[in-house]
């Protein structure tokens, strides 16, 4: 059945806290079906005649691909717009460009450099504004691995999710929608790299006390794009935060290994671990699909 958010005024999606608990659990009910119906075409016609811009200012795998197929399987038309595309390369507003967007789509989802710019474009927009990635936020990332978690054991609440290595957007998000499904977070991070907010988490300097009895183990690079001038400084500060199978021993017997990706084996992850037997990344990677459809459909079925 699908789930539609109800509201008076357009909502947008940029840090998760948009959504309300029960709000989140049938946004993820929808993935469920819309993932186990695909090759039926559930969800097929949801968006049809509706057109959404893709607006990637820095490379992309998975979100852009994820959001390119999403779009064109709920029956949608995708826009997809580079950075350098648009006119705001060369002076343009956010503000304006929101505007103008407004008039032509549906919809716009944006992965950016600046959370500030995607505020100010939400804040402009008479359309729903998708957050897809910026330094502060990753939400959905999050509300893909609340799938697979979901997927794994049945009932999200009480889970616990230790997430090791850099306090970065996708620790961040993780707090914010794992606090609001019931699962019990802890960022483990050594000090100039924690979350500012805990936003709900238990923050940690210790991997171990974060891993202990956790039912899924999360990581993330140590130098992400942006990083690169930091990067044997921070390789070296995060090492001892490394997934690998002796922290995943501290961890519950049935604990599953998570990476939003791209990983890079021997630095946050050992090769071990991203490969073996109890990782769920690759599942974690293709919920991102199903998740973000379920999104979509409920933030824009409303809207005729």
């Amino acid at each position: 059945m699908q789930f539609v958010i109800s509201r008076s005024l357009k909502r947008d999606f940029l840090t998760g806290e948009e959504l309300g608990a029960f709000e989140l659990e049938k946004l993820l009910d929808r993935a469920v079906e819309l993932k186990s119906g695909r090759r039926e075409g559930v969800g097929a016609d949801s968006l049809a005649g509706r057109s959404i811009a893709l607006v990637f200012e820095k490379p992309s795998t998975r979100t852009r691909i994820s959001f390119d197929v999403g779009v064109a399987e709920l029956g949608a038309h995708g826009v997809m717009l580079r950075g350098d595309e648009l006119q705001l390369s060369r002076g343009e507003s956010v503000a304006d460009t929101a505007r103008v967007l407004s008039r032509y789509v549906d919809a716009i989802v944006i992965r950016s450099g600046s959370h500030e710019a995607v505020e100010g474009l939400a804040e402009a927009a008479e359309v729903p504004v998708v957050n897809g990635l910026t330094p502060l936020h990753h939400p959905c990332q999050a509300l893909a691995d609340l799938l697979t978690m979901r997927e794994r054991f049945g009932d999200l609440d009480g889970l616990r999710l230790a997430y090791v290595g850099d306090g970065n957007n996708v620790a961040r998000s993780l707090a914010i929608l794992g606090d609001l499904a019931g699962v019990e977070v802890a960022v483990a991070a050594p000090d100039g790299y924690q979350l500012a907010d805990a936003h709900g988490a238990k923050l940690t300097d210790d991997p171990r006390a974060a891993a202990a009895g956790a039912d899924a183990l999360y990581t993330d690079v140590w130098v992400s794009m942006g990083d690169e001038t930091e990067g044997q400084r921070r390789l070296a500060d995060l090492a001892p935060y490394r997934l690998n199978a002796d922290l995943l021993g501290a961890a519950a017997d049935r604990a599953i290994v998570l990476h939003c990706l791209p990983a890079h084996p021997g630095q946050e992850i050992t090769a071990e671990v991203l490969y073996g037997e109890r990782s769920a990344v690759w599942d974690q990677a293709e919920n991102r699909l199903h998740a973000q459809k379920a999104l979509l459909e409920a933030l824009l079925t409303d809207l005729a």
